[in-house]
């Protein structure tokens, strides 16, 4: 019964510990941005094939 009260509270000082580290993330701005990197991908070619066509010009 003991082991119970061993994992109990190691889980709960971990998963308070994934709460603080994810309360830092959302303060620092972390997680402002949800739309840029989704469509990045989508445009990448063409900032690609800007830089090229500038650099044979």
């Amino acid at each position: 019964m003991s082991v119970i009260y061993v994992l109990l509270t190691i889980s709960i000082v971990v998963a308070i510990f994934f709460f603080v580290a994810f309360i830092i993330a959302v303060r620092s701005g972390q997680f402002d941005d949800s739309y840029t990197p989704s469509v990045r991908m989508l445009f990448e070619d063409e900032l690609v094939k800007e830089k090229t066509t500038t650099k044979q010009n």
